[in-house]
């Protein structure tokens, strides 16, 4: 039995086609799209054909139209899913939006899912009776019934034209090249309703990857508001690139400029260019020292004898401990 299948089993690739002509023929119904069964109703009956009696199907509701008629089918259905230990989980927030991707894959996994089951408890299985306690069951039998009836008719009538025309050929003949030309457009509206729910299907593909991006972006722009970094270089970078409108190839330039620039101001002295310019600024001051050595030295060079014996009274009387008595 199988209650939990990988994406890349098989049952994931069983067309719409085949998957509403199921659903028709064990339910006895007439939907025409996989997202027509979004309510959770039909779901509930697939599960009582293969299980009767497990399904309490007078709470089920075939009339539901808001999403929250539809969650209490759902509800239904995920009790059913317990009492059985099905593990399945039930998206029920994606299916009640009516996507046909959503609703396609589960009712993949639905059919897997009967099919495992013995298909005998579901021969005898009345679909219209037990639908018809469900609230608007019987509303939904009798819009599948005018379908049963008019194919009927047309059997009938088609067998009395038939005998008709065996009196005359000729006008059978033009009946039969009429039935082909008017069976030219269904098939034609049949190819247009196949390629409008493919589009669809890649609508809520790109939809679904859009959301995924949007979310990786709004979380980096919530990052860089953060108060510790939102004055760095780098993230006023990837903010401009972020509120970039327009597909300007030059914002990323502007971006790098704007890291460059800020790593050329704020290039630190590495130690041996400060110990460098210590030692250079140390020797000039030696320099300077030795220079204004010599020029004393000259000057007193150039002192005449008196000056100088002035000189040297003017330390005596000054009480200088280099003169001895």
């Amino acid at each position: 039995m199988a209650t939990n299948i990988g994406m890349m089993d098989s049952a994931y690739f069983v067309g719409r086609s085949e998957i509403l002509a199921w659903i028709n023929s064990t339910l006895q119904l007439n939907l025409s799209k996989v997202e027509e069964a979004c309510s959770g109703a039909v779901h509930c009956q697939l599960m009582d054909a293969v299980h009767p009696g497990m399904v309490p199907m007078h709470k089920v509701n075939f009339d539901a139209k808001s999403e929250y008629e539809m969650i209490q089918n759902y509800k239904v259905l995920q009790d059913v899913f317990n009492k059985l230990k099905i593990t399945k989980h039930i998206e029920v927030s994606k299916l009640v939006k009516g996507r046909p991707l959503d609703n396609l894959e589960f009712m993949q996994w639905m059919k897997r899912y009967c099919d495992s089951v013995n298909k005998e408890t579901s021969q005898n299985y009345n679909p219209l009776e037990r639908r018809d306690t469900c609230k608007g069951g019987k509303e939904a039998s009798k819009k599948s019934a005018p379908s049963q009836s008019s194919s009927k008719g047309s059997t009938a009538g088609s067998k009395a034209q038939s005998s008709h025309n065996a009196r005359r050929i000729d006008a059978s003949v033009n009946s039969a090249n009429h039935s082909v030309k008017g069976s030219k457009p269904s098939i034609a509206v049949s190819a247009y309703d196949e390629q409008i729910t493919e589009l669809k299907l890649s609508v809520d593909s790109l939809e679904k990857e859009r959301d995924f991006y949007f979310s990786k972006l709004r979380d980096i722009e919530i990052l860089c508001q953060s108060p510790g970094i939102e004055g760095l270089p780098i993230v006023q970078a990837v903010k401009k690139i972020l509120y970039a409108t327009g597909d300007d190839a030059s914002v990323v330039e502007e971006a790098q400029a704007m890291l460059s620039l800020q790593q050329k101001g704020a290039e630190p002295l590495s130690p041996i260019a400060e110990l460098s310019e210590e030692r250079t600024s140390s020797e000039n001051q030696k320099r300077k020292n030795i220079l204004n050595l010599d020029v004393d030295t000259a000057g007193i060079s150039s002192l005449s004898p008196r000056q100088r014996l002035s000189d040297a009274s003017d330390v005596h009387c000054s009480g200088s401990p280099l003169m001895t008595y």
